[in-house]
């Protein structure tokens, strides 16, 4: 059976993104990818294997798109500029494409090849960014997991509404990036 005109792997991941955005990243079903893409569900697979292979190549796109919003924040960045605007990248990325987000963190095969290829240049960007610093190659792994945590924690906690006081958000996360840095100075 051939493809049907106009639907390729893009279309199909639009249309998957749409409805997370919906209905949420548990609800995707490949009955409902097929309905929203006016196909039967059979037609999905010339593109797809089933819907871990969808969800992976979620995952992938992801990885690309954040890559990209992060590169264009380091541009002509160093040090905690760097980090600052890598980190609300990283935030406003999550804010804007939530769906999106959580399809990153919802990985069907951590052993595949071009998945760890768009998380290495993710872990690159940011640990370029600390090139500023005196650290060595291991400590800014660490540094980097521990950075990624708090955009994590931050992140949920926002999406969530975790966040009711009447302060503001970007306000709390600057000073969390800045207290991270500091930090870099006790390091050995």
């Amino acid at each position: 059976m051939s493809p049907r005109a106009g639907i390729n792997l893009s279309t199909i991941l639009q249309a998957s993104l749409s409805l997370i955005a919906e209905e949420g990243h548990d609800n995707l079903t490949l009955g409902k990818l097929a309905k929203a893409l006016n196909i039967k569900t059979p037609s999905l697979y010339n593109h797809i294997a089933n819907l871990a292979d969808l969800r992976q190549h979620l995952a992938i796109y992801g990885l690309q798109q954040l890559y990209k919003v992060m590169a264009e924040a380091a541009i002509g960045q160093s040090g905690e500029r760097a980090i600052l605007s890598l980190s609300f990248a990283y935030v406003n990325f999550a804010r804007q494409s939530p769906g999106l987000y959580e399809a990153i963190s919802r990985v069907s095969n951590h052993d595949d090849p071009e998945l760890k290829t768009h998380q290495e240049a993710v872990v690159q960007i940011v640990a370029k960014s600390m090139d500023a610093y005196s650290i060595n190659k291991d400590t800014k792994i660490h540094l980097v997991r521990g950075l990624r945590s708090l955009l994590h924690g931050f992140t949920s906690i926002e999406q969530q509404q975790g966040f009711q006081l009447d302060l503001d958000a970007n306000t709390s996360l600057t000073v969390m990036i800045q207290t991270f840095i500091n930090g870099f100075s006790n390091i050995k």
